[in-house]
């Protein structure tokens, strides 16, 4: 079982939150407009009783459980695993990517600001995070959901670091 990645130089370990890139952000949408027309498909079985409309809701419901049970095994196989995660430490935070590796480390004094994106809807709640920094490209990731815990710890750490 993979620890996460060590973050030499980095302070002490603060946390490790779940990241998601533009795919993360696209499999979230598509799940939920799966499940809505789902719902919807079921009320017109249900309306319209056309014939075997058992077995055809029967059908729906085990794609829709095998894919929730899919989402839930790669929910805990990644965390297990340490896959697409945000180590925060004292001096900075490392983005492991889909394999577990570092994607990209930051420490406090190498960044210039934060830039954050918020979006809430039906169909897709994430904070868009992008952290610039001196002479190099910028550090962008997605936290899926409404309120996720990495953002207040991110910008707890920012603040006691002076970065607005």
């Amino acid at each position: 079982m993979r620890r996460g990645v060590d973050g030499p130089g980095l302070g002490r370990k603060l946390g490790s939150y779940p990241v998601a890139g533009v795919a993360g952000g696209v499999a979230q949408m598509a799940r939920r407009v799966g499940v809505a027309l789902y719902v919807v498909l079921v009320v017109c079985l249900v309306a319209i009783a056309p014939p075997a409309a058992f077995a055809k809701g029967a059908v729906m419901t085990a794609v829709v459980l095998v894919l929730s049970g899919l989402v839930l095994a790669w929910r805990r196989t990644s965390a297990r695993f340490g896959l697409r995660q945000c180590h925060l430490y004292t001096d900075g935070l490392v983005v492991t990517d889909l394999f577990g590796g570092e994607w990209d480390a930051v420490a406090w004094s190498e960044v210039t600001g934060l830039n954050r994106l918020s979006g809430a809807s039906v169909f897709m709640t994430f904070h868009r995070v992008e952290i610039t920094r001196h002479g190099l490209k910028p550090l962008a990731f997605l936290a899926l959901g409404l309120n996720p815990p990495l953002v207040e710890a991110l910008l707890g750490q920012l603040a006691k670091n002076g970065i607005r």
